[in-house]
């Protein structure tokens, strides 16, 4: 069976669900497509202990501040897929859960997309799979030598897993970064990264941000020169637990090793260690299968963006994927504005 829309929405994370905000306000036809069983996105995946960047107030989807978790500066992740539950219902927004989508095809004046739910016709489809369904592990050497666990940031839960074994946490980003606090007191940690980890300044949180990517993307958009952004700022936001950590002497990190061994990983050098785990912290890429029938990817794996809508088929908009769609569209404060823009445009072509 096969049924018609305005707009097919593919996915039901946070990205998904400001763009349902914001296509209800403008009155228009459209289901958003959710493979996950139950409201929440990613967030309900994530390791225990994991923590927001910002105050509750400032990360929020548009329309409904997130409200303060008692004795929490910084919700966890249980709280924000309560928020994302209440949120859809507040809003009713038109959920098809257990409907991965398959591919989003060319079929005439409209897009075709055929999910495990059923099969939808719509004048326009919005992406906003997001990119936790699709870990990065590089290709170091060794890695299918190497005789103990291997984990991505994907797999981890809890330091209690790990407790008195001799654990390899791999990235300095913020999930290396906390993972590594995180196990720091359990486990026999060695923490290595690319490069010298950089904290951000103690004060700096994702209100912080939010204003910077903001005020990037601006310049950029005026034809100033760019000053980097967030990057130029550092890597690691210095959430309470890592802060902790970092200040009792528990996050030293030692340079990248040059490829595991069946013991553990070896360092150019000559220096080896044994690990019963490594743990790869090592970042995300787009979750986009489900629109490689339309041959819109470049060599990096994106697709060509004039802001949110596909260049190469205007049909498509993407959302929530990262600056490339969207400053800080990633996070839950920063999707709300390209969500806005998308359907706008959208609203004025139909």
């Amino acid at each position: 069976m096969t049924s018609r829309t305005d707009v097919v929405v593919v996915g039901g994370g946070q990205a998904g669900l400001a763009a349902g905000y914001h296509l209800r306000r403008l009155g228009l036809d459209f289901v958003i497509l959710d493979a996950q069983a139950e409201a929440g996105g990613a967030w309900r995946h994530t390791w225990d202990s994991l923590k927001l960047f910002s105050p509750a107030a400032y990360s929020s989807l548009p329309g409904r501040l997130m409200p303060p978790q008692t004795g929490q500066t910084y919700p966890d992740a249980g709280h924000v897929v309560d928020y994302l539950t209440d949120y859809e219902r507040r809003y009713e927004l038109p959920l098809v859960r257990a409907a991965t989508v398959r591919g989003v095809h060319r079929d005439g004046e409209r897009l075709r997309v055929d999910s495990e739910a059923g099969t939808w016709q719509a004048r326009f489809v919005i992406s906003a799979t997001g990119t936790w369904w699709r870990p990065f592990l590089p290709a170091v050497p060794g890695r299918d030598v190497f005789g103990g666990r291997q984990l991505h940031t994907v797999n981890y839960r809890r330091p209690q897993d790990f407790e008195g074994q001799r654990v390899v946490v791999v990235g300095g980003g913020n999930s290396g970064a906390q993972i590594a606090a995180d196990l720091a007191g359990h486990a026999e940690l060695t923490w290595v990264t690319q490069r010298p980890p950089r904290f951000l300044p103690d004060d700096i949180d994702g209100r912080a941000l939010f204003d910077v990517a903001t005020a990037r993307r601006r310049a950029l958009d005026s034809g100033e020169a760019d000053v980097g952004g967030v990057a130029s700022l550092g890597d690691i936001v210095a959430v309470p637990p890592v802060r902790a950590a970092r200040d009792a002497g528990l996050l030293k990190a030692e340079p990248m090793f040059t490829h595991l061994a069946l013991l553990g990983p070896v360092w150019a050098d000559g220096t080896s260690i044994e690990a019963d785990a490594v743990i790869w912290c090592t970042g995300f890429r787009p979750a986009l299968s489900h629109l490689v029938p339309l041959g819109l990817r470049d060599q990096r794996g994106h697709i060509p963006t004039d802001g949110t809508r596909a260049l190469d088929e205007p049909r498509l908009h993407l959302l929530g994927y990262g600056d490339w769609t969207g400053p800080a569209s990633a996070t839950l404060i920063g999707v709300g504005r390209p969500a806005r823009e998308a359907a706008r445009q959208i609203a004025e072509l139909l």
